[in-house]
This record gives C-alpha cells, structure tokens and sequence, in this order.
C-alpha cells in the first residue's frame, strides 16, 4: 500500500530471533520444538526457590557473531536485569532481559529494495533475554492451557532505530535479517515454529514534519506476508481516526489475519512500568578481545563479501548474486558448481534459477534435497557451454539426471545420442545437401524471401536428427546462400 499523499509512515521492528542452541539461556533443560507439553522446563526455567541461572556461553557467543556481522558496537560489559510483568505464561513472574547494557550496540543493515535501492537501517541495539511460555488456547474448551516448555529458550531481540516508511521496506529488512542470522547459524529461522517474530512499532505524521507520531506495537507476527498486512492496514486505521479528528492511543495490539485488521491488546506499557532492576543472581556478562576474535575468526564469509566476489570474479549480475547468496545453501551449491572446469558463472546462475529452481518447486524439495547434486549439474552445463549438447536436449540429459542418481550428463549423452554436431566439415556436408535437395526454396530465398531460411535450417537440424549445432547451421547457411 502506498502512503496517501500528505502523510508519512514511521515504522520501526523489534525482531526476537531464537538462538540456535541445545540449552536454554540460563539452564541444561532442551529446546528441541514439538516436545509434549511442560516436559523441558527445569527448576531454573520455573525460578523455583535455591536456584541460580548459569548464562549459556553458546548464546554469548552467537551475540558477539550478529554483532560483527552488522558492524555493531560490542559491550564487553553488559548486564541482565529482571523486566517484571505478571502474564500466566511467565512463571517467575519477571523475565532476565537486558536494559542499560546490552551485549549488541549501535550498527546498521544494508537493505536491497525491489527498485535496487539500498535502504541503510539504523540498529539500536540487541539484547539477550529469555522466552516466555505459551498460552494454548484451543485445547481445552472454555479454558487455557499453558505450556513452559518455551520458559527460558534464549532470544537475541533486534531492534531497529525507526528507519522504516513503508511496510514494503518493513518486510524487506526483516527479510535481510531473517537471511542474515541463518547465514551466521544463529538462528534457524523458522517463524512457523516462532523462532523469528517480529513486532512492528508503526506510526503516522504529516509530510514535512520531524516529530513523531504516537506509535502502536503490533505483536508476535510470525510470517512477512502478515507483516506487510498488518502494517497497511494500521497506517491506513491510524490515518483514518487523525483525519477524523480522532486520536492515535498508545498500545499494544495483535494481527488477525483472518479477519486482515489489527485489534487491540493491552495499553502500551514504558520502560518503567516493568520496574527493571539488576539481577540480583547475575553479575555483569564481561568478554575480553581475545573471545570477540574466536568468534570473528569463526564467521563464514558474509553474504555481501560473496555477492561482490561473484559478480567481479565470474560475472553475475547483482540480481543474481543477491538471489543465489539469500541461503548459505544455494552459495554453497553455486560455488561448487564453479569449481568444475568449463562452467561460467552465467551458465551456472541461468540453470540453478532456471530449470533447478522450477523443478525444486515443482517437487515441493529443498535444494539441500535436490536429486542432482552441483558437481552433476555443472557437467551438464558444461556440455552445454562446449557447444556438445543444445539448450533443448540438456533439458532432457537434466530430467535424466533428476530421475537417477547414478547417471552423470555424458553418459545420458552418449546413451541418448545427443552429442551436438559442430564440426564444421560435417556441417558444410550437410548444409551443402539440404541447399541441393531444395533448388525453388533457395532460388526464392534469393530473390528475397529471407523467411525461408528458417525452413532450410530447419530441413539440415532434421536430417541431423537434431544433434547439429543450430547456430553454426543458421551461420553456415547463410553464408553458403549469399556466395550463390
């Protein structure tokens, strides 16, 4: 949805990533997802009386890795405190989060936009806390269940400085960061299992203006279609009660995607409201250099480092480089494509976009699930490139190849009898007999019916069963008629 002229929208995200551990962040208990109910959450997770947190190194870690890998300042020194609410899923009665010193300082995301603009978003920081658990609504008719097993699994919250003017652009960085943290192996990213949410703090102001608008959090949107949704429609709720000389009312609010509306939750609570104050069983989390250097030394390349390195080394055009660096699993697949002699990276990029990708969505697979391998696929464009095979019989040698696992592209050649011909002694024969067999043809293409050369090429692929190079006939041909 575009703005309606005369407003702008201010949008900020609060983005809480699972961590990818075993462990929860305080405690030994697991966070493996779809465990019976209330089955992994410890005395620690409870806050049962005589237990004392013990901070994961594993999520330490992982932190200091979003850190580097957004350019964000790093606090040697942070420090978790008790954020104190009361909700039935949260069993202590105050989540361990962290306020005035959190492990991730100020840093900035780089946002490829649909026009190829590249949007700069502000980080503010992000911050190590706990989950909460889970209230199960529809299990028990007329009552709520809930559910600690989620109690204590470790989220790294990422917010974002509110950088943000439309819900396109909303999305699009939530996407980028989505890409990221899996690409770092923080974070699986699975929003069906709620291990990315996002909260969108969306507002509204006149055009022109520099002061903000009263904002509304909209909660817990797990799926960056629904994002995009609830955005539009509270700019558009928001614009309509200001232009009705309503007000806008601080609050929190929740997404129906039923219904496709925004509805409200709970008043807005600030900072204070949750009486935050230090953890009394956790001193300040102190790292040295020397751990942020393990962890640098342990990140894979990023992708805009990649993205750069396949365009200026093997040609792709940006566009490409984005797409196929979105998972570590397609760059991954692209480079060993790369590494098998005679395959550009234009031959590589065209396939894994083309036939790959439609075949992997046709079968519903994952590439990592894929039935041809890269080394597989890079020798049938290989035999593609090398002017052996035609675009038209690599089609059939790759749906050979999908089919069984055993074949590689020049057995399915030589089986099949695809070899293209392009030898130009073989093909001078052959275009030699077509323009003999057909003397009115050639006698009206030279008297200026260009159009029949498409026949006579057409007359030279059949009597070669289609395994001449099409390109050097359409040459040859041409040349052979003008000489007369």
């Amino acid at each position: 949805m575009t703005t309606p002229s005369g407003w702008e929208t201010v949008i900020g995200l609060e983005i809480h990533a699972q961590l990818a551990t075993r462990s929860k962040i305080f405690s030994g208990s697991p966070t493996t997802f779809g465990a019976e109910p209330n089955t992994q959450a410890s005395a620690v997770d409870l806050g049962l009386p005589g237990v004392l947190p013990v901070p994961n190194a594993e999520v330490v870690r992982m932190a200091v890795a979003f850190a580097l890998a957004t350019g964000a300042e790093i606090g040697l020194m942070s420090a978790f405190a008790r954020k104190n609410y009361f909700y039935p899923d949260l069993p202590k009665g105050y989540q361990i989060s962290q306020m005035s010193y959190p492990i991730v300082g100020r840093g900035t995301i780089d946002v490829a936009l649909e026009d190829g603009a590249i949007k700069r978003v502000g980080l503010t920081r992000a911050h190590l806390e706990e989950d909460a658990g889970k209230s199960v609504h529809d299990a028990f008719p007329g009552a709520s269940g809930i559910d600690l097993n989620r109690a204590g699994t470790p989220l790294l919250e990422i917010v974002s400085e509110p950088d943000l003017r439309s819900a396109i652009e909303a999305v699009a960085y939530a996407r980028q960061v989505h890409a990221l943290v899996r690409w770092i192996g923080i974070c699986d990213g699975n929003m069906q299992e709620g291990s990315f949410r996002c909260d969108a703090n969306v507002s509204v102001r006149r055009a022109g203006t520099t002061t903000l608008g009263t904002r509304t959090e909209v909660k817990n949107v797990n799926s960056f279609r629904f994002l995009e949704r609830a955005i539009d429609f509270e700019v558009e709720r928001q614009i309509d009660l200001l232009e009705g000389g309503g007000r806008v009312v601080q609050e929190t609010r929740l997404y129906d995607p039923d219904r496709d509306e925004t509805r409200a939750m709970r008043s807005k609570e600030e900072a204070n409201d949750y009486r935050y104050f230090p953890d009394p069983d956790l001193p300040p989390l102190v790292i040295d250099e020397a751990f942020v250097d393990g962890v640098r030394a342990g990140l894979p390349e990023l992708p805009a480092a990649v993205q750069a390195r396949l365009i200026e080394t093997h040609g792709l055009r940006p566009g490409e480089a984005a797409t196929l660096t979105r998972e570590r699993a397609s760059a991954a697949y692209l480079e060993a494509m790369l590494a098998v002699d005679g395959v550009s990276g234009k031959g590589a990029a065209n396939w894994m976009l083309g036939e790959l990708s439609a075949r992997l969505n046709a079968d519903g697979v994952a590439l990592t699930e894929a039935a041809i391998g890269p080394e597989r696929l890079a020798g049938l464009v290989a035999r593609v490139e090398d002017d052996s095979l035609s675009n038209r019989a690599a089609r059939r040698v790759f749906d050979a190849l999908w089919n069984d696992a055993s074949l590689s592209a020049d057995d399915v050649i030589d089986r099949d009898g695809l070899r293209q011909v392009s030898d130009t002694g073989a093909l001078g024969a052959l275009v030699d007999a077509v323009i003999a067999e057909n003397p009115a043809q050639v006698a009206d293409y030279r008297g200026g019916k260009e159009k029949l050369l498409g026949y006579l090429v057409g007359q030279a692929m059949k009597a070669s069963g289609g395994n001449a190079n099409p390109g050097e006939v359409s040459r040859m041909m041409k040349e052979r008629l003008a000489a007369g």
